[in-house]
Protein backbone atom coordinates (compact mmCIF):
# COMPACT_ATOMS: atom_id res chain seq x y z
CA UNK A 1 0.00 0.00 0.00
CA UNK A 2 1.16 3.33 -1.13
CA UNK A 3 1.06 6.31 1.83
CA UNK A 4 -1.54 9.16 1.49
CA UNK A 5 -0.68 12.42 1.00
CA UNK A 6 0.77 14.08 3.62
CA UNK A 7 -0.82 16.97 5.13
CA UNK A 8 1.33 20.27 5.48
CA UNK A 9 2.04 21.38 8.70
CA UNK A 10 -0.83 24.27 8.31
CA UNK A 11 -3.52 21.23 7.68
CA UNK A 12 -2.41 18.81 10.58
CA UNK A 13 -4.56 18.95 13.45
CA UNK A 14 -2.59 15.87 15.89
CA UNK A 15 1.34 16.34 16.43
CA UNK A 16 2.40 13.65 17.58
CA UNK A 17 5.67 13.63 20.17
CA UNK A 18 7.08 16.78 21.42
CA UNK A 19 5.25 17.16 24.25
CA UNK A 20 8.29 18.81 26.10
CA UNK A 21 8.35 21.38 23.75
CA UNK A 22 4.61 21.79 23.97
CA UNK A 23 4.66 22.13 28.06
CA UNK A 24 7.19 24.83 28.04
CA UNK A 25 5.15 27.18 26.00
CA UNK A 26 1.74 26.06 27.95
CA UNK A 27 3.69 27.12 30.95
CA UNK A 28 4.63 30.28 29.80
CA UNK A 29 1.44 31.14 28.26
CA UNK A 30 -0.01 29.92 31.85
CA UNK A 31 2.04 32.46 33.72
CA UNK A 32 0.93 35.24 31.88
CA UNK A 33 4.46 36.31 30.81
CA UNK A 34 4.67 34.82 27.33
CA UNK A 35 7.51 35.65 25.53
CA UNK A 36 6.76 37.23 22.15
CA UNK A 37 9.35 35.15 20.06
CA UNK A 38 10.33 31.74 20.13
CA UNK A 39 12.71 29.86 17.92
CA UNK A 40 12.03 26.03 17.30
CA UNK A 41 15.07 24.34 16.13
CA UNK A 42 15.90 20.33 15.45
CA UNK A 43 16.70 18.06 12.20
CA UNK A 44 14.86 18.67 8.69
CA UNK A 45 11.55 16.88 8.36
CA UNK A 46 11.26 16.40 12.87
CA UNK A 47 7.71 18.14 13.04
CA UNK A 48 8.68 22.04 13.97
CA UNK A 49 6.52 24.00 11.51
CA UNK A 50 3.40 21.58 12.21
CA UNK A 51 4.38 22.05 16.33
CA UNK A 52 4.59 26.06 15.06
CA UNK A 53 1.14 25.59 13.58
CA UNK A 54 -0.52 23.66 16.84
CA UNK A 55 0.83 26.08 19.22
CA UNK A 56 -0.23 28.69 17.17
CA UNK A 57 -4.12 27.35 17.35
CA UNK A 58 -3.58 27.37 20.78
CA UNK A 59 -3.45 31.09 21.27
CA UNK A 60 -5.75 31.87 18.56
CA UNK A 61 -8.44 29.43 20.09
CA UNK A 62 -8.87 27.38 17.06
CA UNK A 63 -8.13 24.30 17.69
CA UNK A 64 -11.85 22.91 16.04
CA UNK A 65 -14.45 24.50 14.01
CA UNK A 66 -14.35 27.40 12.01
CA UNK A 67 -11.41 29.26 13.41
CA UNK A 68 -9.59 25.87 13.26
CA UNK A 69 -10.59 25.49 9.68
CA UNK A 70 -9.67 28.99 8.70
CA UNK A 71 -5.93 28.21 9.76
CA UNK A 72 -5.74 25.34 7.74
CA UNK A 73 -7.43 27.37 4.67
CA UNK A 74 -4.81 29.98 5.46
CA UNK A 75 -7.44 32.19 5.80
CA UNK A 76 -7.42 33.36 9.74
CA UNK A 77 -6.97 37.14 10.28
CA UNK A 78 -4.85 36.52 13.13
CA UNK A 79 -2.54 34.34 11.64
CA UNK A 80 0.44 35.66 8.93
CA UNK A 81 2.78 32.82 7.92
CA UNK A 82 5.98 33.97 6.04
CA UNK A 83 8.21 31.23 3.98
CA UNK A 84 10.34 31.21 0.93
CA UNK A 85 7.85 32.03 -1.90
CA UNK A 86 7.44 30.13 -5.04
CA UNK A 87 9.91 30.70 -7.96
CA UNK A 88 7.25 30.15 -10.78
CA UNK A 89 9.80 29.97 -13.55
CA UNK A 90 12.06 28.11 -11.82
CA UNK A 91 8.98 25.67 -10.23
CA UNK A 92 10.55 25.43 -7.01
CA UNK A 93 11.30 27.38 -4.10
CA UNK A 94 13.17 30.69 -4.24
CA UNK A 95 16.66 30.41 -2.60
CA UNK A 96 15.99 33.19 0.08
CA UNK A 97 13.15 35.09 2.00
CA UNK A 98 13.73 38.22 0.66
CA UNK A 99 12.66 41.89 2.14
CA UNK A 100 9.15 41.81 -0.22
CA UNK A 101 8.16 38.47 1.84
CA UNK A 102 8.42 39.79 4.74
CA UNK A 103 6.98 43.17 4.38
CA UNK A 104 3.88 41.97 4.92
CA UNK A 105 4.30 42.49 8.89
CA UNK A 106 3.91 45.65 8.39
CA UNK A 107 0.41 46.00 7.80
CA UNK A 108 -0.66 42.76 9.49
CA UNK A 109 0.90 44.07 13.15
CA UNK A 110 -0.41 47.78 12.85
CA UNK A 111 -3.97 46.50 12.59
CA UNK A 112 -5.82 45.57 15.78
CA UNK A 113 -6.35 41.41 15.65
CA UNK A 114 -9.27 40.76 13.80
CA UNK A 115 -10.56 38.49 16.51
CA UNK A 116 -9.80 40.40 19.35
CA UNK A 117 -7.32 38.02 20.94
CA UNK A 118 -4.37 37.48 20.06
CA UNK A 119 -1.68 37.65 16.44
CA UNK A 120 0.64 35.10 15.47
CA UNK A 121 3.34 35.10 13.17
CA UNK A 122 5.23 31.64 11.69
CA UNK A 123 8.31 32.53 10.06
CA UNK A 124 9.02 29.12 8.28
CA UNK A 125 12.32 28.52 7.53
CA UNK A 126 14.30 31.36 9.06
CA UNK A 127 17.40 29.99 7.83
CA UNK A 128 16.76 31.30 4.42
CA UNK A 129 16.23 35.26 5.62
CA UNK A 130 18.71 37.58 3.71
CA UNK A 131 20.56 40.68 5.33
CA UNK A 132 18.00 42.89 4.50
CA UNK A 133 14.67 40.72 5.77
CA UNK A 134 17.00 39.55 8.87
CA UNK A 135 17.27 43.44 10.01
CA UNK A 136 13.13 43.94 9.25
CA UNK A 137 12.87 40.47 11.23
CA UNK A 138 15.30 41.70 14.08
CA UNK A 139 13.32 45.24 14.23
CA UNK A 140 9.69 43.52 15.25
CA UNK A 141 11.94 41.19 17.65
CA UNK A 142 13.31 44.55 19.42
CA UNK A 143 10.10 46.37 19.28
CA UNK A 144 7.57 43.71 19.70
CA UNK A 145 3.58 44.48 19.82
CA UNK A 146 1.27 44.02 22.56
CA UNK A 147 -0.15 40.01 22.43
CA UNK A 148 1.87 39.17 19.31
CA UNK A 149 3.77 35.57 18.91
CA UNK A 150 6.52 35.21 16.70
CA UNK A 151 7.64 31.49 16.19
CA UNK A 152 11.02 31.02 14.24
CA UNK A 153 11.19 27.71 12.26
CA UNK A 154 14.88 26.32 11.46
CA UNK A 155 17.18 23.42 10.93
CA UNK A 156 19.54 25.55 11.09
CA UNK A 157 19.82 27.96 13.46
CA UNK A 158 23.75 29.05 13.64
CA UNK A 159 22.62 30.87 10.36
CA UNK A 160 20.39 33.31 12.01
CA UNK A 161 21.81 36.65 13.16
CA UNK A 162 22.83 36.10 17.03
CA UNK A 163 20.89 39.58 17.59
CA UNK A 164 17.48 37.42 16.40
CA UNK A 165 18.78 34.14 18.42
CA UNK A 166 19.30 36.35 21.92
CA UNK A 167 15.79 37.60 21.94
CA UNK A 168 13.89 34.20 21.29
CA UNK A 169 13.35 31.84 23.57
CA UNK A 170 14.20 28.05 22.27
CA UNK A 171 12.29 25.14 21.76
CA UNK A 172 14.79 22.30 20.74
CA UNK A 173 12.71 19.64 19.20
CA UNK A 174 13.99 15.72 19.95
CA UNK A 175 13.72 13.38 16.98
CA UNK A 176 10.53 11.28 17.59
CA UNK A 177 11.07 7.53 19.63
CA UNK A 178 10.46 4.81 18.04
CA UNK A 179 6.90 4.04 19.01
CA UNK A 180 5.95 8.02 17.53
CA UNK A 181 7.71 7.30 15.11
CA UNK A 182 5.61 4.20 13.60
CA UNK A 183 2.40 6.08 14.62
CA UNK A 184 3.33 8.93 12.40
CA UNK A 185 4.14 6.20 9.44
CA UNK A 186 1.03 4.44 9.90
CA UNK A 187 -1.04 7.56 9.90
CA UNK A 188 0.43 8.64 6.78
CA UNK A 189 -0.88 5.72 5.22
CA UNK A 190 2.29 3.82 4.93
CA UNK A 191 1.99 -0.62 4.99
CA UNK A 192 3.75 -2.81 7.64
CA UNK A 193 6.64 -3.27 4.70
CA UNK A 194 7.54 0.07 3.77
CA UNK A 195 7.34 0.72 8.14
CA UNK A 196 10.01 -1.46 8.33
CA UNK A 197 12.16 -0.33 5.60
CA UNK A 198 11.70 3.29 6.58
CA UNK A 199 11.77 3.19 10.24
CA UNK A 200 15.33 2.38 10.88
CA UNK A 201 16.25 5.32 8.31
CA UNK A 202 14.08 7.98 9.50
CA UNK A 203 15.72 8.92 12.65
CA UNK A 204 12.46 9.85 13.91
CA UNK A 205 11.80 12.46 11.51
CA UNK A 206 8.53 12.17 9.69
CA UNK A 207 9.10 13.97 7.04
CA UNK A 208 12.59 12.21 6.14
CA UNK A 209 10.61 9.39 6.01
CA UNK A 210 8.25 10.93 3.53
CA UNK A 211 11.47 11.74 1.13
CA UNK A 212 13.31 8.14 2.12
CA UNK A 213 9.97 6.55 0.46
CA UNK A 214 10.21 8.08 -2.81
CA UNK A 215 13.17 6.03 -3.50
CA UNK A 216 10.64 3.63 -3.94
CA UNK A 217 13.17 1.14 -6.44
CA UNK A 218 16.23 1.66 -3.88
CA UNK A 219 18.14 3.36 -6.60
CA UNK A 220 19.83 7.06 -4.31
CA UNK A 221 20.07 3.96 -1.75
CA UNK A 222 22.15 1.24 -4.40
CA UNK A 223 24.28 4.15 -5.63
CA UNK A 224 25.68 5.67 -2.20
CA UNK A 225 26.23 2.68 -1.04
CA UNK A 226 28.24 1.55 -4.41
CA UNK A 227 30.17 5.28 -3.84
CA UNK A 228 30.77 4.80 -0.27
CA UNK A 229 32.73 1.33 -1.11
CA UNK A 230 34.99 2.74 -3.48
CA UNK A 231 32.90 3.73 -6.67
CA UNK A 232 32.34 7.19 -6.14
CA UNK A 233 35.50 7.89 -8.58
CA UNK A 234 33.75 6.40 -11.53
CA UNK A 235 30.58 8.41 -11.24
CA UNK A 236 28.61 9.39 -14.22
CA UNK A 237 26.52 12.42 -15.22
CA UNK A 238 24.05 9.45 -16.60
CA UNK A 239 24.43 8.57 -12.60
CA UNK A 240 23.31 12.10 -11.80
CA UNK A 241 20.57 12.19 -14.21
CA UNK A 242 18.84 9.21 -12.99
CA UNK A 243 18.83 10.22 -9.17
CA UNK A 244 17.74 14.06 -10.11
CA UNK A 245 14.73 12.50 -11.53
CA UNK A 246 13.29 11.87 -8.35
CA UNK A 247 11.63 14.37 -5.85
CA UNK A 248 14.32 15.46 -3.53
CA UNK A 249 16.83 13.23 -5.36
CA UNK A 250 19.58 15.50 -4.43
CA UNK A 251 18.95 15.81 -0.61
CA UNK A 252 18.28 12.27 -0.55
CA UNK A 253 21.62 11.07 -1.88
CA UNK A 254 23.34 13.94 0.16
CA UNK A 255 21.83 12.32 3.80
CA UNK A 256 22.88 9.15 2.32
CA UNK A 257 26.35 9.90 1.87
CA UNK A 258 26.56 11.55 4.84
CA UNK A 259 25.06 8.84 7.17
CA UNK A 260 27.56 6.88 5.59
CA UNK A 261 30.59 9.20 5.91
CA UNK A 262 29.37 9.65 9.60
CA UNK A 263 29.83 6.02 10.12
CA UNK A 264 33.07 5.62 8.70
CA UNK A 265 34.19 8.76 10.79
CA UNK A 266 33.14 6.40 13.84
CA UNK A 267 34.93 3.44 12.72
CA UNK A 268 38.28 4.76 11.96
CA UNK A 269 37.75 6.39 15.48
CA UNK A 270 37.14 2.92 17.09
CA UNK A 271 40.17 1.41 15.21
CA UNK A 272 42.61 4.95 16.47
CA UNK A 273 42.73 5.82 12.94
CA UNK A 274 42.55 9.81 13.95
CA UNK A 275 43.74 10.87 10.63
CA UNK A 276 41.16 8.80 8.80
CA UNK A 277 38.94 9.81 11.33
CA UNK A 278 38.88 13.41 10.50
CA UNK A 279 38.96 13.08 6.94
CA UNK A 280 36.06 11.19 7.10
CA UNK A 281 34.43 14.26 8.99
CA UNK A 282 35.87 16.70 7.08
CA UNK A 283 34.41 15.09 3.93
CA UNK A 284 30.99 15.09 5.92
CA UNK A 285 31.38 19.14 6.36
CA UNK A 286 32.16 19.38 2.92
CA UNK A 287 29.12 17.37 1.43
CA UNK A 288 27.13 19.40 3.68
CA UNK A 289 28.29 22.63 3.01
CA UNK A 290 27.56 21.74 -0.86
CA UNK A 291 24.09 20.63 -0.02
CA UNK A 292 23.31 23.77 1.44
CA UNK A 293 24.91 25.91 -1.17
CA UNK A 294 23.34 24.46 -4.25
CA UNK A 295 20.10 24.51 -2.63
CA UNK A 296 20.18 27.75 -0.87
CA UNK A 297 21.61 29.29 -4.43
CA UNK A 298 19.60 27.07 -6.95
CA UNK A 299 22.97 25.70 -8.45
CA UNK A 300 23.10 22.75 -11.03
CA UNK A 301 22.33 19.61 -9.06
CA UNK A 302 23.44 17.53 -11.48
CA UNK A 303 27.07 19.02 -11.15
CA UNK A 304 26.74 19.22 -7.54
CA UNK A 305 25.96 15.22 -7.50
CA UNK A 306 29.48 14.46 -9.52
CA UNK A 307 31.18 17.09 -6.69
CA UNK A 308 29.71 14.84 -3.95
CA UNK A 309 31.23 11.67 -5.71
CA UNK A 310 34.22 13.38 -5.82
CA UNK A 311 33.77 14.56 -2.38
CA UNK A 312 33.04 11.02 -0.85
CA UNK A 313 36.12 9.66 -3.31
CA UNK A 314 38.93 11.35 -1.09
CA UNK A 315 37.09 10.50 2.48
Amino acid sequence: MSASPVPSPRETAVVLGHEEAEARFRAARESGRLHHAWLLTGPPGIGKATLAFHLARLLLDATEGAAARRVSAGTHGDLLVIARSFDEKRQRARAEIVLDDVRPLQSFLHHTAAEGGWRVVILDGAEYLNRSAANAVLKLLEEPPERTVIFLVTSAPGALLPTIRSRCRKLALAPLDEKTMEQALVSMGYDRQEIDRLLPASHGAPGRAVYLGQDHDGKAAALAGRWLNGGATQATPEEAERILRQDDGFALLCDLLGEGLIERGRLRAARDDITGAARAGAAYAALMELRRETERFNLDKAQATLQAAAIVSES
